[in-house]
């Protein structure tokens, strides 16, 4: 099957890369030097000279913070950018995967998110990657939408990373307690994806690992129980519980992130393995 992944040396598109060349597909990655997402013309053509059965969208503005104050940037990117793709996959019937985000829903209460549930984001990032959604199902109706949640891989900074940074130098780190999700590993998920583009069971879909929820903190303590196997430095790290309201962001952040993935084991598809497990397999990765 041939695939254009865009955002192809993000974290999550180096990886759904990797999967689909492992598994013998004709693959082409793009990335903003190749072809930028904003511009409709240039998207158009790169697809229809790329002539893909599928296309994986994973480019996208990230940065959550930073998003508040370049609100027509990152529109442009999330939403003009998907719509942009979208558009040039009609035509040609194309398959498109877009990859969203728990962002888009407001973060409230304790019951896991249902992909049929209502959205209500909660800030510029959110917002962005809802209005691109909406762009994706009113241009196709060969596509999937796949949010996802605290994502960590290779080929990108991310919490992990993070933490691991941090703890060389520190005794002693303060994370939220009161947010919850569920950790996904690009690396499984992008298995998922490339399952995902070869069906034909359309429609939207949250993806995250398996393992049972947990807070920033809960998982911030694992990733350091995780590492001390490998580098004893890390087992004095403390970590201290604090509360949202005590780490003030400037983009606003979602309470509740858990996202349930019945839908996925419904359509057929492998759950991901657990987050415990692939936070062991990533540690190994990246040679802690």
């Amino acid at each position: 099957m041939r695939v254009l992944v865009t955002g192809a040396r993000g974290q999550l598109g180096a990886d759904v890369l990797h999967e689909l060349t492992r598994r013998g597909h004709d693959a082409m990655g793009v990335d903003i030097e190749e072809m930028d997402i904003t511009d409709e013309r240039a998207v158009a053509k790169t697809v229809q000279e790329a002539s893909p059965q599928g296309v994986i969208h994973c480019a996208a503005w990230t940065a959550v913070d930073l998003a508040e104050d370049n609100q027509g940037a990152v529109f442009a990117v999330n939403a003009k950018g998907a719509e942009n793709i979208a558009k040039a996959c009609k035509p040609l019937g194309i398959k498109m995967l877009y990859v969203s985000t728990d962002y888009v829903f407001d973060g409230q209460g304790t019951k896991p998110w249902e992909p049929e549930d209502a959205c209500h984001p909660l800030n510029v990032y959110g917002q962005s990657k809802r209005e691109g959604e909406l762009a994706v199902a009113k241009w196709l109706e060969k596509y999937f939408i796949v949010r996802i949640a605290w994502a960590f891989g290779a080929n990108g900074a991310n919490f992990v990373q993070t933490m691991l940074r941090l703890g060389k130098t520190r005794d002693r780190l303060t994370v939220v307690d009161d947010q919850f999700g569920t950790p996904t590993y690009t690396r499984d998920l992008a298995r998922l994806l490339v399952d995902m583009i070869q069906s034909q069971a359309y429609g939207v879909y949250h993806a995250t690992n398996e393992g049972g929820y947990v807070s920033w903190h809960g998982f911030a303590a694992e990733i350091f129980r995780q590492a001390a196997r490998f580098d004893a430095s890390y087992g004095r790290v403390v970590i201290a519980p604090v509360s949202s309201g005590a780490y003030p962001t400037k983009a606003k952040r979602p309470h509740n992130s858990r996202l349930c993935k019945q839908k996925l084991i419904d359509h057929g598809f492998s759950p991901l393995p657990t987050w415990q497990d692939a936070l062991s397999r990533y540690l190994k990765e990246i040679e802690v």
